[in-house]
């Protein structure tokens, strides 16, 4: 879940002269940063570092680089930020020199921006400071997030083999990539070679959606199945998008509700236990080792081979 919250005493051109910009969690939220998360911290950066040069590299914990320091500095210092992007998890600042830094956020990354030492947002382990002042912060406190550069996103996408993203999967790609595979669905989603993006909760949601049992095999879908799990891919994506990940304001249609991760859409009700649409106990098992929620009803088991 993530939240920004911007403190100010007086404006300039671009932001306040006393700002304090910190974007954070809030709560105790079980999961790492998914597609959504990552897409809601690049329009962030992207507000604040677009178009800004880069002064000074503030290393505080190496241990999340993938670069040498050193060389970090080298590539950074004087360059400005031209654009952002992102592929599924990750993150991308491009650079003037042509180059790109990536940022992957682990289990518990986060960006911040402040102006004052005092403000320094805890577990910042890398700070940017920019022109005008500006500290662009990757904060992470397990330190599993790793921030590295690379020539340019399609060079870092065939280095990590990672598939299109998941936003921009045509229903054709999806179709082409399950045909013939006897692999469950849900493993086969999680695989970020077929689609860059879609994590474990995601991939829940997406098959309840789909009304897709998450022990079929992919090649068992049938041309409407594919269909709607594509739609279900964009529809869970874009909603967990327009709400920044805030779990608790997602459609009490989604599944999402029976992991129990926030508040409850009715906080007073016990109704998040129970499929929206048969109101059937939601379940949970493990399927290729990763928990998985379902509803037995509306995401019937398949047959036996």
């Amino acid at each position: 879940m993530v939240r920004f919250s911007l403190q100010a005493s007086h404006k300039t051109d671009r932001f306040p002269v006393a700002l304090r910009v910190t974007h954070y969690r809030t709560a105790f939220v079980p999961t790492m940063p998914e597609l959504p998360e990552v897409e809601t911290y690049r329009r962030f950066l992207h507000e604040v570092v677009l178009h800004q040069t880069i002064a000074a590299v503030e290393i505080l914990d190496a241990h999340v680089l993938a670069v040498e320091p050193d060389i970090l500095r080298r590539e950074l210092v004087g360059a400005t930020v031209t654009g952002t992007r992102r592929l599924g998890k990750n993150c991308f600042l491009e650079l003037s020199t042509g180059k790109v830094l990536a940022l992957h956020f682990g289990m518990t990354g986060d960006v911040g921006a402040y102006r004052h030492d005092y403000d320094v947002p805890r577990f910042t382990r890398v700070a940017l400071h920019l022109q005008d002042g500006l500290r662009v912060a990757f904060i992470d406190p397990r330190k599993f997030g790793r921030i590295r550069l690379a020539d340019n996103v399609t060079a870092f996408q065939s280095e990590k083999k990672l598939g299109p993203d998941a936003l921009d999967l045509t229903a054709a790609e999806l179709a082409t990539g399950l045909a013939k595979k006897k692999t469950l669905i849900k493993p086969l989603l999680l695989d970020q070679r077929l689609t860059a993006g879609l994590g474990n909760w995601i991939v829940d949601e997406v098959l309840f959606q789909a009304a897709v049992h998450p022990e079929r095999r992919a090649a068992s879908l049938s041309a409407d199945e594919v269909t709607r799990l594509h739609a279900a891919v964009q529809l869970v994506l874009r909603t967990a998008i327009e709400q920044e990940a805030t779990y608790r304001q997602f459609p009490a249609t989604f599944l999402i509700h029976a992991r129990e991760w926030d508040t409850a859409p009715d906080p007073q009700s016990d109704a998040h236990r129970f499929c929206p649409r048969d109101k059937a106990l939601i379940v949970k098992k493990y399927v290729g080792g990763r928990a998985t929620y379902f509803c037995t009803v509306c995401q019937p088991q398949p047959q036996p081979e």
